[in-house]
């Protein structure tokens, strides 16, 4: 009788830990009630090359055969024959070319290459690696390393673009199979030939496959019948359902070209004998038709033909379907009336009784009421217009702005209905409504507005009224009230009296500094609102923040902005005095002391001398604290502050003299220079007097060593700076400084040149205008100093000369009051020019000054003497209208030409009699034709100078005359051109500096006018015609793209045709640029897709459609079964797996939705060859991952708890019922129940010794000798 052992999990689990780590192939039977013996639980291990051993044995249950799993690197083995060996003069083997190339092929591809020498000199390749890298690999080594062959194969030139396949992947696919270089003709070259180049054996598997791919293509047949377009419906019948069936029956694919499009031919594809059947069964029934049918034509109103048509055509295919009769519609921008019927005689009459009864089905009626009325009677929100559409929801209701009209249209009861609906509102409101218009000055606009609305909502609300204000870009001052007719009168009466008081009242600039702003504004704006509320009637408007304006606009009734001026004015006058501000530098170690306990002492000294205070914080660099109010009370807090850090500390004080003028450069840009003698001696505080007092005093206040050491290096800086900033002072006679400068600076910059020395005359400000200072090197100043008082030497010796000047003459130089004269005193040294006095008759001029200031005037005075002996007088003639124009904002025009070309212009006198005569401004010259133009007295100016600069001046007064051109734009563009809210045409006004008149929509007239200078209105108009160009280019460009194609789709390759997310669709649109709408869930033809865009871009996309479907339909899925348990694997982390496989092969896998009657189902759709392929790849995964199945549950097998084992514990086992403990995994025949053995006691720390603990064997056991 066998023994019974019973082994718990724990046991269990120290025996396992003794197989180092070797798989468990092992099975536990199936059935629990069957108890292993030992040996069947735990099979030996086979013993190595053991004596004795024959092949013929069985395995042990170790040695159970295991499936290979495909690997994923691949190994193939090629031979390259000597004769064909490209490289064969190699010295030694592994060092020549070929070892290059191998390496090189390495390096692109990835894979491994060996090469080796036969005994006949050929060369063995071994290429390892994936099977990608190594196809490229081989490719590669065969172009290479192995001459080449080439050879032709002759195929029908419509089989090539199979032999590419879609993006050449096909072509791609064939070349590295056979690794060869195949080269098809382009599809304008009318050879059938394709070139394959490679070795012998690669060009006949490339030339078998090329010959395949031909032979399939041979079986399919494309047939194009023409036939006259007005039999088409008979032939896809109602709805298309008859060419639907046609293409069920026959197999083969019919397409039937749309309505709107005017091509007679049908396409046929598909097998050869599909087509043929499908072609003789359109023919019989074109024949058929052709010989029965007659047609009748009926005059039906244009605007009745779309009730005929009905949406997408339905109404017409349902005529077709109840009486087989087509009707044939006129286009819709065609002016024709006249539809034709199409039919057997015998069904026309019912066919024309449905036509006419569609035709009258929908009336049209308008319906009379005031423009103004229209949005009442929409209602607020479209309420009251939303309850009729409600309750008549076929009748159409359209109002057209600025009509008063109201057009419905729909069923004739309905509208019927409608129309007196309407008609109701329309008698209700106009009892209790009515309409004012009032003309109010645009200006006021706004403030009728108010603050966001705040007026004009206010008005609304209290009068039950809806006020209508144009906007600013209609330039109306039209305003319009409409509502309850008391409350509008008295709106209207609100509004004029709110006109009349803003016309009353007064505007007043105030200028306040901006950094003020914020301050009267206070916070949130409580202060200005104390203001605003003080003077309810005055509005207060500050600028922007970003405009940087001192402006601040008070408006209102003239006392109250005076008062309210006034009031602000002390206000910031207040501020002002209290702003001021200085800065103490206090050591950071004696703020808080400062401040003291609690604040104590800084708001003691902020309380008594009233000022603000402001410390640094704590963790900033500053030593500076700010004391901020009215001068003498900062001056007070700053004595106190300082008082306290010289009691605390040994602070000494030492006052520096050094000339003021030396300061900005001890400083330093930015302070850099003093700054770094206050770091280096220890944080000194050195103060500089502000600029402009005068002073040379610099405090320097700190620890006494400190004190000093700053003082020192002060002194030294300095000292140095004085060195290079020598300066001198030199006295001159203000008359003299204009000669000394020279003209145009040449006498100064001469001098300056000369001694490298810096001369500074005194501005007009200065209060020492006679003082010039001379800054530099003190050689250079010395210099420059000895050749000024050279200068001014020679300009203190007063001469006195004459000159004789003509009579005539005199008056230019004593006219405006001596200007000449007062000219060349001021610039040739105050010399004073005496001119006799008028009627004494003498030419005699008396020059007095400088002797060389005498001779300089003496020369300028011939020089304008001979201007003016030389000069002519031309008369211009412009119209008087334009001499304001030419002027110029305050004469700057006529100044600049004067001042250009030394000419003097004279305007006439205005002569306003004539003004009211004057012709209407002329068009398209320059200059108007003596014939039209008239010149009169007051329209010659009078130019004077010499006679070319004359010439000058007159073409520069002509090129201001404004011109109005015409410009030819058609009516249609002006919309664009004035743009949105005028922008486009503002810009162009603004950008020409013309203006520019479009006229009136009205008057639909193709002419713009613009006016303004000459050589700006030509820009303009070259700018205009421009941007008519671009106008019409869009024009065309939107004509163009607006051509459309429907095509037929089987709906069940929508979403192939779509794609994941869109990808497939949005890839052609965005390689052929046009738009494409697929069928809504609700439509009814649920197979049409429409594609929009350019015409030849439309058609390369409705080829790729048809392309991607007629892939989807050779496309073939296949069931394969895979085990459940490794789906999760093959799919992988968010199906980052499978969406990998599906790109490799190019199909489509579904696996099984969960609780399917086939949980191991899996669909693989695509073409033959990659499902194909697919499924192999998906065998070689199962078969890879049911190992690690099976091996993972064998393992959980002999791990499940015990729990898992109380009711089948065989003979040592224990009923369920019983609640006993279980037994755990229980073997018979164990070797511990053998006789004289027993099994290991766990808590024997000889049977389980802790580890580095030795002990002694005291007997052998059932598990064999110890080890330790």
């Amino acid at each position: 009788m066998s023994s019974v052992a019973v082994l718990t999990p724990e046991s269990f689990a120290e025996h396992r830990s003794g197989l180092k780590d070797q798989e468990i192939t092992g099975c536990v039977p199936e059935d629990e009630a069957y108890i292993p013996t030992y040996l069947e639980a735990f099979p030996p291990l086979p013993e190595k090359g053991a004596p004795g051993e024959k092949a013929g044995e069985p395995a042990s249950a170790w040695g159970s055969k295991i499936r290979p799993i495909k690997a994923s690197v691949i190994t193939q083995v090629f031979h390259v024959p000597l004769e064909e060996r490209r490289y064969k003069d190699n010295s030694q083997f592994g060092e020549g070319e070929e070892a290059k190339v191998c390496l090189d092929i390495m390096q692109r591809t990835g894979a491994h290459i060996e090469l080796s020498l036969a005994k006949d000199q050929g060369l063995s390749i071994m290429v390892t690696g994936k099977l990608d890298s190594v196809m490229k690999a081989r490719k590669e080594i065969v172009a290479r390393l192995q001459t080449q062959a080439s050879a032709t194969v002759a195929i029908p030139k419509e089989h090539h673009r199979f032999v590419i396949g879609k993006n050449g992947e096909k072509l791609q696919e064939l070349e590295l199979k056979t690794a060869t270089k195949i080269a098809i003709p382009r599809p304008d070259d009318p050879s059938t030939n394709i070139r394959i180049t490679g070795t012998k054996e690669g060009i006949e598997k490339a030339r078998h496959e090329i010959l395949l791919i031909s032979a399939e293509q041979d079986k399919r047949a494309v047939e194009r019948l023409s036939l006259e377009k007005v039999f088409h419906p008979f032939i896809a019948g109602a709805h298309n359902r008859l060419v639907q069936e046609l293409s069920q029956e026959t197999g083969a694919r019919i397409s039937i070209p749309p309505p709107s499009l005017p091509k007679d031919e049908i396409v046929i594809t598909g097998e050869k004998e599909a087509v043929a059947l499908a072609l003789s069964r359109i023919r019989a029934i074109y024949d058929d038709k052709k010989r029965k049918t007659t047609t009748i034509s009926v005059e039906v109103k244009k605007s009745q033909h779309k009730y005929i048509i009905g949406p997408k055509g339905n109404t017409l295919q349902e005529i077709l379907e109840t009486t087989g009769v087509s009707v044939e519609m006129p286009p819709l921008d065609s002016g024709s009336e006249t539809i034709i019927l199409r039919g057997e005689p015998d069904k026309l009459g019912p066919a024309l009784t449905q036509v006419y009864a569609k035709a009258k089905s929908v009336m049209v009626v308008e319906v009379t009421a005031p423009a103004w009325l229209h949005r009442f009677i929409i209602g607020k929100k479209g309420q009251n217009i939303g309850r009729i559409t409600q309750q008549l929801p076929r009748v159409h209701i359209e109002f057209t702005d600025g009509e008063e009209r109201i057009s419905l249209e729909g069923p004739t009861e309905e509208v019927e209905q409608a129309q007196a609906q309407i008609q109701e509102i329309i008698k209700d409101l106009l009892v209790r409504m009515d309409y004012t218009e009032v003309i109010i000055d645009q200006r006021f606009h706004r403030h009728l507005i108010g603050k966001n609305g705040a007026n004009i909502n206010r008005i609304k609300e209290q009068y039950k009224v809806s006020v209508r204000i144009p906007q600013d870009s209609e330039r109306s001052g039209l305003v319009r009230i409409e509502g309850d007719p008391k409350g509008v009168q008295l709106a209207r009466r609100e509004l004029i009296e709110m006109v009349q008081r803003m016309e009353n009242e007064r505007t007043k600039d105030l200028i306040v500094e901006q950094k003020l702003h914020r301050t009267i504004i206070g916070q949130k704006g409580e202060k200005i609102k104390e203001v605003r509320d003080k003077f309810p009637e005055v509005i207060i408007n500050f600028p922007d923040p970003s405009q940087k304006s001192d402006i601040v606009q008070l408006r209102g009734p003239k006392n109250e902005v005076e008062k309210c001026a006034k009031f602000l004015q002390k206000i910031i006058a207040d501020l002002i005095e209290n702003s001021f501000s200085l800065s103490v530098p206090i050591f950071k170690q004696f703020h808080k002391n400062i401040i003291g306990k609690g604040g104590a002492n800084i708001k003691k000294i902020r309380e008594e001398t009233n000022t603000k205070i402001d410390l640094p914080t704590e963790n900033s660099n500053s030593e500076m604290i700010v004391i901020t109010g009215k001068k003498n009370n900062c001056e007070a807090a700053r004595d106190r502050i300082l008082a306290i850090q010289r009691e605390l500390a040994n602070i000494k004080e030492m006052e520096v003299a050094i000339p003021a003028k030396l300061h900005n450069s001890l400083i330093g840009s930015k302070g850099c220079l003093v700054r770094s003698i206050m770091e280096d001696c220890g944080g000194v505080h050195i103060h500089f007097p502000s600029e402009g007092s005068g002073s040379d005093k610099v405090t320097i206040r700190g620890p006494a060593v400190e004190v000093e050491k700053a003082k020192k290096q002060l002194l030294q800086l300095a000292e140095e700076k004085q060195v290079n900033n020598f300066t001198a002072e030199l006295q001159a006679k203000p008359e003299y400084h204009k000669f000394l400068i020279g003209r145009g600076g040449a006498n100064i910059r001469r001098v300056r040149d000369k001694t490298g020395a810096r001369i500074i005359f005194p501005s007009p400000d200065d209060t020492e205008q006679e003082l010039i200072t001379i800054v530099g090197k003190e050689e250079a100043v010395r210099q420059a100093q000895k050749e000024l008082e050279s200068l001014v030497k020679n300009l203190d010796d007063v001469v006195e000369d004459n000159m004789t000047v003509d009579v005539r003459h005199h008056r230019h130089f004593v006219c405006r009051r001596g200007q000449v004269l007062r000219e060349l005193a001021e610039e040739y040294g105050g010399v004073a020019v005496s001119f006799p006095r008028t009627g004494a008759n003498s030419q005699r001029v008396t020059l007095k000054g400088a002797k060389d200031c005498v001779e300089a005037a003496k020369k300028r005075i011939q020089e304008i003497i001979e201007d003016l002996e030389s000069q002519v007088i031309v008369e211009v003639a412009i119209p008087q209208r334009y001499h304001r124009a030419i002027m110029g904002p305050k004469g700057c025009r006529i100044q600049h030409i004067t001042r250009e070309n030394e000419v003097q212009i004279k305007f006439p006198e205005r002569d306003d009699s004539a003004a009211g005569q004057e012709a209407p401004p002329q068009e398209n010259g320059e200059v108007s034709p003596e014939a039209e133009f008239v010149a009169r007295k007051c329209d010659l100016i009078t130019i004077a100078g010499r006679a070319e600069k004359c010439e000058l001046a007159k073409a520069a007064l002509l090129a201001l005359v404004p011109i109005t051109e015409d410009v030819e734009v058609s009516y249609e563009l002006h919309r664009y051109i004035i743009g949105q809210k005028g922008s486009g045409i503002r810009k162009m006004m603004e950008e020409y500096e013309v203006n520019i008149w479009v006229p009136q929509p009205e008057k639909q007239l193709d002419v713009i006018k613009v006016t303004g200078l000459v050589a700006n209105v030509e820009r303009a108009k070259q700018g205009l015609l421009e941007r008519v160009k671009e106008l019409q280019a869009e024009q065309e460009d939107r004509a163009l793209r607006s051509f459309k194609v429907t095509m037929s789709v089987d709906p069940k390759f929508h979403p192939k045709i779509i794609g994941r997310k869109g990808a497939v669709i949005s890839q052609i649109r965005k390689d052929h640029d046009v738009s494409i709408q697929f069928p809504d869930k609700g439509d009814e033809q649920q197979d049409l897709i429409v594609i929009s865009g350019y015409e030849r871009n439309v058609e390369e996309a409705r080829q790729a459609i048809q392309q991607l479907v007629a892939e989807l339909q050779e496309m073939v899925s296949q069931d394969v079964h895979l085990d459940p348990r490794t789906h999760a694997r093959i799919i992988g982390a968010r199906g980052k797996a499978i969406r990998k496989l599906m790109e490799e092969f190019k199909v489509d896998i579904r696996f099984p939705q969960p609780g399917s009657d086939e949980p191991d189902k899996v669909t693989v759709t695509g073409l033959p060859e990659t499902v194909d392929n697919a499924i192999d790849h998906l065998l070689n995964l199962e078969e890879e991952y049911m190992l690690s199945v099976t091996e993972t549950e064998t393992l959980a097998a002999y791990m499940k708890p015990p729990s898992r084992y109380g009711g089948g514990g065989g003979a040592g086992g224990m009923d369920d019922s019983s609640g006993a403990p279980a037994k755990g995994f229980v073997v018979r025949d164990a070797p511990w129940n053998a006789a004289g053995n027993k099994a290991p006691d766990m808590s024997s720390a000889e049977d389980f010794p802790t580890f580095g603990t030795g002990v002694a064997p005291k007997q052998a056991s059932a598990w064999g000798p110890k080890k330790f």
